[in-house]
């Protein structure tokens, strides 16, 4: 540090990117397609708008599993677009040519696919689109769209990713806006084109972030491989923290639960130093998700800071209130330890997650500014203050007319420019000398109200966690009795940790049985029969069909 201390409260905005692995690892087919249509519209538009305003910046949290499935649609559309190779999303192959698949059976879950859009932002946005969408939507309802010509089907899918791309792609790419004015039907050459443009956006992504980062405009850094609940993988106990009655997995500890989160944070350092060239200083754990264990780990990596919600720093500072704006603002360090931790406001973090949708862009961020202006006025001295704001990068975004740009254009510009505000990151505050407290200290929780219980302790979570207990059971078993060689081995481990991510838990909740199309457990049965195939044993019966639970024996 040198010269005075800049006296601007410093605001650092963390956007956390992930998508859980849809690819299966066997088959090499794309299970849904959100990986890649994230990439065209939340995080080309996030890069774009840390690009185009010059004081701006930000930390951009990125999940390994996620980079790994972009550089995998790149090199497939880059493959594609070369000699023909066919894409292994059926969604996006519906712009190949013979896309639209001969088997008719195929097409009502193909058609739902090109219907989840936003209805008004993104759907009702493009008039043929919503016509479209109406007659699709007709026609499944009767049973009839098998009956239709293939053309509603190519149309309906070209509709779809233009509705997917980001709101400065549509301002910014010639081709896309001639595309948009289509009033009739898609032909080769405009699908082809429009395969174009997102292989364009894809494999620019990682280089467009590499230059930011470069520039100092972005801090990157990094979830573990494949974002897994760390403090569960240690002890399933870590949920009880929050709510001393919730009921646990048959299996007490996920086996070898210590050594499977060192695995994802090593391979997770691997990934991201591969993508971008460095070597991450922080990590956003899964979730938000942090226990006095999985800090340790953390910095037994050299990570320089970790970050989380606020209702961990409640919970580990002892006290039932709220923090106030005093403690909120600072970095916290266990006794002993050396990386710092920061914790988000939650509430301007809800703001834009879930309240500023409904806004005009411009009226929403003058009101973000104008409270983060008064947590500045009411500290004397801001010079070594920070607020932390964290949240989701991608899923808010639908909900924002336009894809939030007038608000994350007038939020840039407004806090790039702010006399008392000065945009940072994490990082950036370390070197700067943000205040660092002790935490006596932590206490196992995650971002969701600071407990655990999103991801464990009803029937069907606790049931996704046995099923997993028994499939490691069985890699522990296969491996240490040398049943496979190195190769096999290292794909076994990468299914694995397939196997070992967050989402997959999230996801399961017998209270929702109308959401089964956008749930996960599919999904993840088809990720566990993989693992134990790759191990040459016969998966249990009971990952076929989702039984009922009992609550009495394992499944």
């Amino acid at each position: 540090m040198s010269g005075a201390p800049d006296p601007r409260l410093k605001v650092v905005l963390c956007w956390h990117m992930h998508q859980p692995q849809y690819r299966d690892l066997l088959s090499g087919e794309q299970l849904r397609p959100w990986s890649y249509l994230h990439g065209t519209k939340d995080y080309v538009d996030m890069a774009v708008h840390l690009e185009t305003v010059p004081d701006a910046c930000a930390v951009v949290n990125f999940s390994p599993v996620l980079l790994e499935q972009l550089d995998e649609y790149s090199a497939q559309l880059a493959a594609h677009l070369r000699d023909g190779r066919p894409l292994s999303d059926p969604v996006l192959a519906l712009l190949a040519p013979q896309g639209v698949p001969a088997d008719r059976a195929r097409w009502p879950a193909l058609a739902q696919a090109c219907l989840r859009a936003h209805r008004e932002n993104m759907i009702g946005r493009f008039e043929p689109y919503r016509d479209l969408a109406q007659q699709a939507g007709r026609m499944l309802q009767t049973g009839s769209l098998g009956d239709a010509a293939p053309q509603l089907m190519t149309d309906l899918a070209a509709w779809f990713h233009l509705a997917w791309f980001g709101e400065t792609v549509h301002r910014g790419d010639p081709r896309v806006q001639q595309l948009a004015r289509r009033s009739g039907h898609f032909g080769p050459q405009e699908l082809r084109t429009l395969l174009e443009c997102v292989a364009d956006v894809l494999a620019g992504l990682v280089p467009r972030y590499r230059r930011l980062a470069g520039s100092g405009r972005v801090e990157l850094s990094v979830s573990p491989w494949g974002h897994p609940l760390l403090p569960l993988l240690f002890d399933f106990a870590a949920a009880r923290e929050a709510d001393s009655s919730l009921p646990l997995p048959h299996t007490p500890r996920y086996p070898g639960g210590p050594d499977r989160a060192r695995w994802h944070l090593a391979r997770a350092v691997q990934a991201f130093s591969r993508a971008f060239g460095v070597r991450p200083r922080g990590c956003w754990p899964a979730e938000g998700a942090l226990s006095a264990p999985v800090l340790e780990l953390i910095e037994s990596f050299g990570f320089d800071w970790v970050a989380s919600g606020e209702s961990v720093l409640r919970s580990s500072l002892g006290g039932g209130m709220r923090p106030d704006r005093d403690a909120l603002s600072r970095a916290y360090r266990l006794p002993g330890g050396r990386t710092a931790c920061f914790f988000s406001d939650d509430e301007l973090s809800d703001l834009i997650g879930f309240t500023y949708s409904k806004w005009h862009g411009d009226d929403a961020a003058a009101d973000f500014v104008r409270r983060l202006d008064g947590i500045a006025a009411g500290q004397e001295d801001n010079s070594r203050r920070a607020v932390s704001v964290v949240l989701d990068g991608e899923n808010a975004w639908e909900f924002y007319s336009f894809n939030g740009y007038y608000f994350l254009r007038a939020l840039y510009r407004r806090l790039a420019s702010h006399p008392s505000l000065r945009l940072a990151t994490f990082t950036g505050c370390l070197q700067e000398g943000v205040a660092l407290a002790g935490m006596p200290r932590i206490v196992p929780g995650s971002w969701i109200d600071g407990g655990l219980a999103p991801w464990i302790g009803n029937p069907s979570r606790n049931r996704a966690w046995d099923m997993l207990c028994d499939a490691k059971g069985v890699f522990d078993q296969v491996v240490v009795e040398g049943g496979l060689d190195e190769a096999a081995q290292l794909r076994a481990e990468e299914q694995l940790g397939v196997c070992e991510g967050s989402d997959w838990f999230w996801s399961v909740d017998e209270g929702d049985p109308g959401a089964e199309e956008g749930r996960f457990d599919p999904i993840y049965r088809r990720h566990l029969q993989n693992l134990y195939r790759m191990l040459g044993e016969a998966a249990p019966a009971y990952l076929a069909t989702p039984p009922a639970y009992t609550g009495v024996d394992v499944p």
